[in-house]
């Protein structure tokens, strides 16, 4: 049966844009740089003669939620160099009234729901990787890089590099100056077209706007709707051969729950990072004994599914150009996945050194090589982690990829044998215009027990429009498809009777489709709604159902920003053992066929505004019983300077018979202060029921220096029952750029 479903599926998705493949309709704009012949001072007012010499652009394009016509509110754009910076001089005009969400440098409040502005660029110009650069009205300032996800561009905010700025405001417009090293990108020499863009948000008129013009379905930093500058000249490569960033901390710890611990425990520990340019667009990140205590926390997460969650990745070292690596499988199938190495349930494990080499070794050619080594603990044997992967540019925006990982055990009596490896290709095929891509895959997995069925492999495509966007992924998992350093949860079942893991293959079919309708009336309350609908069903290996989860919601976004939505959600489920949901303590459901509905609402208030709300209910069957769901999120701003946020998720699940009832409190607390852009207190408290967790978390940052770091970091954990104390630490690290 599988067989001929995914003859049919795959001709459908590929023979609609083989017909219908075109170019991109927007022609790309162009700005001549030139030199500049006097000083340009770093201040956010633009009194320098030297500016009226070099051209303005003009003329910003509405970009989101509407993507005709020119902004109201329009935005000036000088650009001009010298030996060591490029800078760009940018006048946001507008009526005073402006949203500054934070002063926290890379976060997304800061950067993308306040008033910004936001250059990005392709050095390249080849559509693989590029920079951004953002401030806000207030002086907060991100820098990350741009990476490709089949035809949609993001942003990774944790790329650290040294650069400047600065803003001034006054009552009808306001300024930021940007200077930008050049040793701090990565460029040839010999090429003299780099892809240009520029984003404005004005949050008061809940609008973005670009320089260049192209639909709205692509984001606004999208790299392949970009407009060019010219150079007047080569810029010879600026690129420092190395760079280091060493750390000390000091930490004092205890853990109540080891009876071998009597006494608090104090410890100094020194690494660092070091990053070699190999070449103008080749890195090498090296480091040794490296120190992720100031990582943001993990959030505590409520989980009633049948199957484990993964938490994302927080630690600098593997976020850095993780793309490259992080870009195969689909969903909740990753091959690769970073927290599996020197974690374990959110508790480190000692990492010796690491080193990555990313970048591009032809201009359609990227690479990327990792080595991690875990030190032997009293649980773990030592392991090093191999991953290599590339990326070769076919087409116009198409690419080839391949993936290799191998996790080896380096101590232990069958360190020899312990061992697992994973390979795979994929084929991401992209039309011209990005309006149509095609994923397919294959993927296998090697032990050292040679077992079969263990192969992954499948199709994903998408379909995107102004109204219409559409989905579909087919993918097949075989029962010994083991992934030690990816995720793949759907694979292994528990039996609570038997206490045993048992891997079960699976077949996914997953098809979406969304159609909205988008008013382009400015004065109108509502600026967008639309149905969106999306079914998820799993097969056994025999082909008989396993689960489905069919959807349909409706959504209705404000032109003030808020926003509601009406879900409605039935599922089908067969399950293939006893399973407990709530808790050991109940008696487990029996494998059997459960089908029940639930709706939700949820809504979001004006997020302009100093006080937010937003939340959601819902409530219905699930399996032989009930759920009632609900959330509230409430935030206050003292613009610019303080952020406070709680959060309060509530879960009443009733099951029928012995099977048990149980209420589940999950209570957030954030509170951050942001005194300068270089000065912030971070605060996050969470009260956890179902994982009996009460922990405190707060952190310092003082940012001394580009690049330099103080962070002073507190946690605390107790248990939720009698708030019995677990483990307390306390945290000092320096790091400083050299």
């Amino acid at each position: 049966m599988f067989k001929y479903l995914n003859y049919g599926f795959l001709l459908f998705c590929i023979l609609p844009k083989i017909l219908f493949a075109q170019e991109l309709a927007t022609e790309r704009l162009n700005y001549q740089i030139t030199k500049s012949n006097s000083e340009i001072i770093l201040d956010g007012i633009p009194d320098e003669e030297e500016w009226e010499r070099h051209g303005v652009i003009t003329n910003f394009f509405n970009h989101f939620p509407i993507d005709q016509g020119q902004a109201d509110n329009q935005t000036e754009v000088r650009i001009t160099y010298n030996n060591e910076y490029i800078y760009f001089l940018a006048k946001m005009h507008d009526n005073g009234s402006r949203v500054i969400q934070s002063l926290d440098r890379d976060n997304d409040q800061s950067q993308f729901f306040s008033d910004a502005f936001t250059v990005v660029m392709d050095p390249t110009n080849k559509q693989q990787i590029g920079f951004l650069f953002g401030v806000n009205a207030a002086g907060a300032e991100m820098e990350a890089t741009l990476e490709l996800f089949g035809s949609q561009t993001i942003y990774a905010p944790n790329w650290d590099q040294r650069w400047f700025s600065a803003t001034q405001q006054f009552d009808d417009y306001w300024i930021a100056k940007i200077a930008i090293p050049f040793r701090s990108l990565r460029y040839n020499k010999d090429n003299l077209t780099w892809g240009l863009n520029f984003m404005r948000i004005d949050r008061e008129k809940f609008m973005n706007s670009t320089w260049t013009l192209f639909p709205v379905n692509f984001n606004s930093i999208d790299m392949n709707y970009m407009g060019t500058i010219t150079w007047d000249q080569p810029i010879e490569s600026k690129t420092r051969l190395l760079t280091f960033n060493p750390y000390v901390t000091f930490s004092s710890s205890r853990d109540y729950a080891d009876i071998n611990q009597d006494n608090t425990e104090s410890k100094i520990d020194v690494g660092g990072d070091i990053k070699v340019n190999v070449s103008s667009t080749l890195n090498l990140d090296l480091t040794v004994l490296p120190d992720f205590s100031n990582a943001d926390v993990d959030q505590e997460i409520t989980n009633i599914t049948r199957f484990n969650i993964f938490l994302p990745e927080q630690r600098n070292f593997f976020l850095d150009n993780a793309d490259i690596f992080t870009s195969f499988g689909a969903g909740t199938i990753r091959p690769f996945f970073s927290r599996r190495i020197g974690l374990s349930n959110g508790n480190p494990i000692p990492i010796d050194f690491g080193a990555r080499l990313t970048g591009n070794l032809t201009p359609g050619l990227r690479i990327g090589l990792m080595d991690v080594q875990t030190s032997e603990t009293s649980d773990f044997f030592a392991q090093n982690y191999a991953v290599a992967a590339f990326q070769q540019r076919v087409f116009k925006r198409s690419a080839l990829k391949a993936l290799f990982i191998n996790r080896q055990a380096t101590s232990g009596p069958l360190s020899d044998s312990d061992y697992s490896r994973n390979a795979g290709i994929e084929f991401d095929y992209i039309t011209p215009d990005g309006g149509f891509n095609n994923t397919f895959r294959f993927h296998t997995a090697i032990t050292s027990e040679g077992l079969n069925q263990n192969h992954y492999y499948g199709i994903k495509g998408n379909y995107s429009s102004k109204h219409v966007r559409a989905g579909w992924l087919l993918e097949n998992v075989g029962k010994n498809f083991i992934t030690d350093v990816g995720i793949n949860p759907r694979l292994e079942n528990f039996n609570a009777e038997t206490e045993e893991t048992i891997r079960v293959g699976f077949t996914k079919l997953n098809p979406w489709i969304r159609y909205w309708f988008i008013n382009d009336d400015q004065k109108k309350k509502i600026a967008q709604h639309g149905a969106n609908t999306w079914h998820v069903i799993y097969f056994n290996p025999d082909g008989t159902l396993n689960e489905s989860n069919n959807n349909l919601d409706y959504t209705i976004d404000f032109r003030n920003t808020s926003t509601i939505t009406l879900n409605n959600r039935f599922n089908r489920v067969n399950l293939l053992f006893p399973t407990a949901l709530i808790g050991d303590e109940f008696a487990p459901l029996p494998p059997d066929g459960y089908s029940f509905f639930r709706s939700s609402l949820q809504f979001r208030t004006d997020r302009r505004k100093l006080f937010i709300l937003e939340g959601n209910v819902n409530y219905g069957g699930f399996y032989n019983g009930t759920l009632l769901n609900s959330m509230l999120e409430a935030n206050y701003r003292i613009q610019p300077w303080a952020n406070f946020g709680l959060v309060y998720d509530y879960n009443n699940v009733k099951l029928q018979e012995n099977f048990g009832e149980r209420e589940l409190h999950l209570l957030r607390f954030t509170g951050n202060l942001t005194f300068t852009k270089n000065l912030l207190f971070s605060n996050v408290v969470q009260y956890n029921t179902q994982s009996d967790n009460f922990s405190i978390f707060s952190r310092f940052q003082w940012r001394y220096a580009p690049m330099s770091d103080l962070f002073v970091i507190f946690n605390q954990n107790q248990n939720t029952s009698g708030l019995g104390l677990q483990n307390r630490g306390l945290i000092l690290k320096l790091t400083h750029w050299l």
